[in-house]
């Protein structure tokens, strides 16, 4: 496996995603202020555990993504905080990302795995199916992410999921999963039993009324009392 999304307590220097325990994903809002998201980035990324951080602007230029990354970036690497481009692993590159998240009309998996490098983290879109999953998988994927779980205003989803497909996943390999779609504090418990290694989150930490930082306490305050379920052997 290539670079992974890591325990938290570990120092090294390459970001990765290797922890066992539920942690959060953050995704930015497709439409950003720089000045204000990189305060807001700050405050939630010092609130609790992140697990990982995704640049997602849409209807921009490239030159955009790449001023936004390139502003970004020194947040997530100062905090040891795996930082992922959405869709484009040339950008992912031109910004010097630690990996990119790709959706089953984006770049191929080569692709992506050739310009990230093979320590770099490349996630891919499985929706709800099991065989996608399983193709990711096996080329080489360092996560697959499911969904989507409930409603969401973040993007039209066109697919659904629900826990059981994590667990499955949980009892199928040990490459790591990301639910996506609508989940918020109110509503993940669910997923974390299942055995989710990560929730990936949007509007529910940058609408949150009392901002980010009470947004990832929030969820973390749910994280913490849920217990995982026993893989089925």
């Amino acid at each position: 496996m290539s670079a992974s999304i890591q325990d938290p307590a570990a120092t090294t220097e390459t970001s990765s995603i290797d922890d066992p325990a539920c942690r959060l994903y953050l995704i930015s809002p497709p439409v950003i202020d720089l000045r204000i998201f990189y305060t807001q980035l700050e405050q939630a990324f010092d609130a609790g555990d992140i697990g990982c951080f995704q640049l997602r602007l849409k209807d921009v230029s490239d030159d955009i993504i790449i001023g936004a990354g390139e502003t970004l970036l020194p947040l997530a690497r100062d905090r040891n905080i795996p930082f992922l481009i959405n869709d484009n692993p040339t950008l992912a590159a031109a910004v010097g990302a630690d990996g990119v998240h790709i959706g089953q009309n984006d770049a191929s998996y080569e692709e992506a795995r050739s310009l990230v490098g093979p320590e770099g983290i490349v996630g891919m879109t499985c929706h709800g199916s099991r065989h996608l999953a399983i193709m990711a998988a096996e080329k080489g994927a360092d996560y697959v992410a499911f969904g989507a779980f409930y409603p969401t205003a973040t993007k039209q989803a066109t697919t659904t999921a629900n826990p059981e497909i994590i667990r499955w996943w949980c009892d199928t390999t040990i490459v790591q999963s990301v639910a996506i779609g609508g989940i918020t504090p109110e509503n993940c418990a669910p997923i974390v039993s299942a055995g989710a290694n990560f929730l990936a989150v949007c509007g529910s930490i940058w609408n949150h009324d009392d901002g980010p930082g009470a947004a990832v306490r929030a969820f973390e305050a749910i994280i913490s009392h849920t217990p995982r379920q026993d893989p089925v052997i």
